[in-house]
């Protein structure tokens, strides 16, 4: 399976290149263009309960869409609903995604939900991440541009709506950046302490910090 990713990292899409038999598995509406050879088969990976958890509880789509080259080669377009970057890892393992980041995997790569802890009761983001694991390629998208933290043994903070991924080996807890005052009106609210050996991937935007800063300005409705 070939791929390449195009116009990031502010609108990035994916191209993959899928020969006759291969298929690639994705997130609901990702599609942009495909090859007339590719067949398209909706379907509840992991049946009824595994889609639920995704669905419900790490707010992904109930459906997965696998993509199949049928009768020949072809190509197929990938990207999010918003705009940013796309990262692509080559998994043999596990892999850890805050929630909404999914937006393509090899069709044996098994997606799953896991549950943060308490300790991430109060953030909104990572109470529920994805728990991605298999051998074959993975397709992460981000708010803004994608950066990565190598961690040796040593820990590191980060806003929890700036986390996209990490790997195995890493660990964390989500605590106040402050007092009360300061988590209350510094505007910076929660934080996660990743502590271990490993990699994070983080994105230079916050949807949550996006939609705050844009909600002032949409209108009102009038009584």
């Amino acid at each position: 399976m070939r791929y390449e990713i195009n116009h990031r990292p502010s609108f990035s899409l994916v191209e993959i290149e899928l020969e006759s038999g291969e298929a690639i598995q994705a997130e609901s509406g990702a599609m942009v263009h495909m090859s007339p050879t590719i067949k398209i088969e909706t379907k509840a990976k992991g049946g009824i309960f595994g889609a639920l958890k995704r669905s419900i509880l790490a707010g992904e789509s109930f459906f997965i869409n696998t993509f199949r080259a049928e009768g020949g080669d072809g190509t197929i377009g990938l990207a999010p609903s918003y705009p940013g970057d796309i990262e692509v890892f080559e998994l043999n393992g596990t892999l850890y995604a805050q929630s909404g980041a999914f937006l393509a995997s090899s069709e044996n790569i098994n997606i799953d939900t896991k549950w943060g802890g308490a300790k991430t009761f109060f953030a909104r983001e990572g109470l529920f991440l994805l728990k991605m694991t298999g051998r074959g390629l993975v397709f992460l998208s981000s708010f803004g541009a994608i950066y990565k933290k190598e961690l040796y043994n040593e820990k590191f903070i980060i806003d929890t709506g700036h986390l996209v991924a990490f790997t195995e080996g890493l660990d964390f807890k989500v605590k106040r950046v402050g007092g009360l005052k300061s988590t209350l009106f510094s505007g910076e609210g929660l934080i996660a302490e990743f502590y271990g050996t490993g990699t994070l991937y983080i994105q230079t935007r916050s949807l949550d910090s996006f939609i705050s800063w844009i909600l002032p300005y949409l209108p009102t409705r009038k009584e």
